[in-house]
């Protein structure tokens, strides 16, 4: 302490101790760090479909930046239409860690698929009830995320 005195002395350098932050400082400093920012939220854009002959699903993450990646998937066993709406949910799931996204959106425009994960509609299908336990353990590696419907 006393080098950092004799080192510092030649300086014209005046201690002035820190005042009381006041409590509107405070409560605003702790509203900014919990709430998260807008660029950490990632929005997922997902879309599936189904045919005979085929199944194709479609995601689409959207960075804050508004740089989109996109991802096309196949799935070579046949599937209803809800399914691979399902499959398309689960495929969002999967890459939005891999991408850095901690805070995520899914959106669907699948009105079935988007409620029976909310819990609005109770999945009576065992396929359904099936998908919808394997989002809940894909989900679980992400602190926070929800699901919408957007119109087609």
């Amino acid at each position: 302490m006393v080098k950092w005195t004799i080192e510092l002395g030649d300086y014209d350098i005046e201690y002035k101790p820190r005042v009381a932050i006041k409590a509107q400082a405070l409560k605003d400093f702790l509203i900014e760090m919990i709430q998260p920012r807008e660029e950490e939220i990632r929005r997922v854009f997902v879309d599936g479909a189904s045919n005979l002959s085929r199944c194709r699903v479609g995601v689409v993450l959207v960075a804050p930046s508004g740089e989109n990646i996109k991802l096309a998937l196949r799935i070579d066993s046949r599937v209803t239409n809800n399914e691979a709406k399902y499959e398309a949910v689960l495929a969002g799931l999967q890459a939005a860690p891999e991408f850095g996204a901690s805070r995520v959106i899914i959106y669907s425009d699948s009105q079935l698929v988007t409620h029976q994960i909310k819990g609005t509609y109770e999945a009576k299908n065992k396929k359904m009830l099936k998908y919808l336990r394997l989002i809940t353990a894909r989900a679980a590696s992400l602190p926070d995320w929800s699901i919408e419907q957007i119109p087609r």
